[in-house]
């Protein structure tokens, strides 16, 4: 049995990746099979220890990105794709894979094609409620179309779609028990704490606000920040100069990155969240905890707005649009969600509700039942 998986860009790609590889792995050690290969296809492989630790045997296969304006770059990308998908039409005719799962994104789409040409069999998942134009073309002939948000059954062939929620790494997919959270970051127990999530490369807008309201909010919370590993310098030289001599300067603790040991015990000890509105927000939906969503306006489809907006429908979330989000309404957001226990049960309730947590399991049971089926 051999899978390809590929996709790529952004954590929001791989991640997802990760967690239905984890299950792939899960089945194969239960039902004893024999001579199984995983592969990842796409231009880096974005986390190598990540890729060692699952057994995926990584193919580099170069893309070109097409971008919606006017670059100089998409002209030079017209010929890495070009020779992307020659590249990839070879490395899958040597490996001859039973099954390709396709995550979206540019750097899906050489091997996409290339076993749409191969006529090996496809699986795609969708993550956002707006399809970006990979799984938009790819979900026409794909065997079937695996979506997190049920709007997204709009653009897709009703008989192929599952609605099987977000696949999520098991490593975070539930939160830690909040004394050892508290142990981990050495934190203050009568303190709320308020996890500032900018996505896997940060969010400058999202790092500005809170940076401007920081004096405000260490008078009364404790902030665990991932700031993204290029913002990282800049956002902690910024906090030591606004902070100054403050007596609850300790109560901020900026992160370039958080990993998964970290991540599960800052959702452990989290009681509210700020993020951006890609898929980090079924992470959030799993550990059950009320956040604030703040969506990029400039996105594909307005897909993050739309994300937002459904999670926020159910009442797990409250949206605060980026032309609105200054410290001002995000201080009075967070005090009105964190001090009205009402309020809050009834968002922690609602996120909980909104989580499918087998989301993994079932893509993973589907590429193994195609993959197994195309052996014989």
């Amino acid at each position: 049995m051999k899978i390809v998986f590929t996709g790529g860009g952004t954590g929001g790609h791989f991640y997802p990746i990760i967690a239905v590889v984890q299950k792939v792995n899960e089945i194969i050690d239960k039902d004893n099979i024999l001579g199984a290969k995983l592969y990842y296809f796409s231009d880096s492989p974005y986390d190598k220890e990540m890729l060692v630790e699952n057994g995926l045997l990584f193919e580099e296969v170069k893309a070109g990105k097409m971008r919606t304006y006017f670059s100089f770059k998409n002209f030079t990308d017209i010929f890495k794709m070009f020779f992307g998908v020659l590249n990839a039409l070879y490395k899958l005719f040597s490996i001859y894979p039973d099954v390709v799962f396709g995550k979206g994104g540019y750097a899906s789409f050489p091997t996409i094609l290339a076993a749409r040409i191969l006529r090996i069999p496809v699986i795609i998942h969708e993550s956002d409620s707006v399809p970006g134009r990979v799984n938009k073309w790819a979900g026409r002939f794909a065997n079937k179309v695996a979506i997190s948000f049920k709007e997204a059954a709009d653009y897709f062939p009703l008989d192929k779609i599952a609605w099987t929620g977000h696949p999520i790494r098991e490593e975070i997919q539930k939160s830690a028990p909040r004394g050892e959270a508290l142990e981990y970051f050495k934190l203050e127990s009568n303190l709320p704490v308020i996890l500032i999530l900018g996505g896997s490369q940060g969010a400058e807008l999202i790092n500005n606000v809170v940076l401007d309201a920081l004096p405000r909010l260490v008078n009364n919370y404790q902030i665990i920040h991932q700031t993204g590993v290029n913002n990282f310098k800049n956002v902690e030289a910024q906090s030591k100069v606004v902070l100054g001599d403050k007596e609850e300067k300790a109560r901020y603790m900026p992160y370039p990155f958080l990993n998964p040991l970290a991540m599960k015990m800052a959702a452990g000890v989290a009681s509210i969240i700020v993020s951006r509105a890609g898929s980090a927000l079924f992470e959030i939906s799993s550990w059950g905890v009320p956040s604030i969503l703040v969506p990029i306006t400039n996105s594909n489809g307005d897909h993050q707005k739309k994300n937002a907006f459904s999670y926020a429908h159910v009442g797990g979330c409250n949206v605060i649009v980026e032309i609105n989000m200054t410290a001002n309404i995000l201080i009075s957001e967070i005090d009105r969600i964190v001090n009205d226990k009402n309020v809050w049960d009834f968002m922690s309730k609602n996120a909980k509700a909104y989580n499918k947590p087998d989301a993994a399991m079932k893509i993973a049971k589907e590429l193994v039942d195609i993959a197994l089926a195309h052996e014989k």
